[in-house]
């Protein structure tokens, strides 16, 4: 069992950064990619990025890449969404995303993951 927690998030203007963590419980956190996803209103929710276990294989959609950076710290069961250059179409709540078997990528889809956090509201100004 993985409880999953997230901070950060907020309300910035576009250009800006915002910075999303997420801890993790249990021990056996650094057995599973992790990842984030996120969801605006009136829209389905979509990938946005997905690290492997041990953090050497990332992987960002394509609205994102080049702006958001994920890390991993396994020894304090953590991950971290960097998100830089925000854009208004950046707004929607963010969701940590864990998963026990197989990648986070642009291929997982919403139903395959085993673990969820609580959603952070990320506002992007114009």
């Amino acid at each position: 069992q993985v409880q999953l927690v997230e901070s950060g998030g907020g309300l910035v203007q576009a250009g800006g950064s915002l910075r999303l963590s997420c801890a993790a419980s249990g021990r056996t956190f650094k057995s599973y990619a992790m990842g984030w996803f996120r969801q605006a209103p009136g829209k389905e929710r979509e990938f946005v990025g997905g690290i492997s276990w041990a953090g050497t294989n990332t992987y960002y959609a394509d609205s994102v890449k080049g702006r958001f950076t994920l890390s991993r710290d396994n020894a304090k069961n953590t991950t971290s969404l960097q998100m830089n250059s925000l854009k208004p179409e950046d707004t929607a709540i963010y969701y940590c995303a864990a998963r026990g078997s197989g990648l986070i990528s642009g291929a997982t889809i919403p139903r395959n993951v085993d673990y969820w956090g609580q959603g952070n509201q990320v506002t992007v100004s114009s």
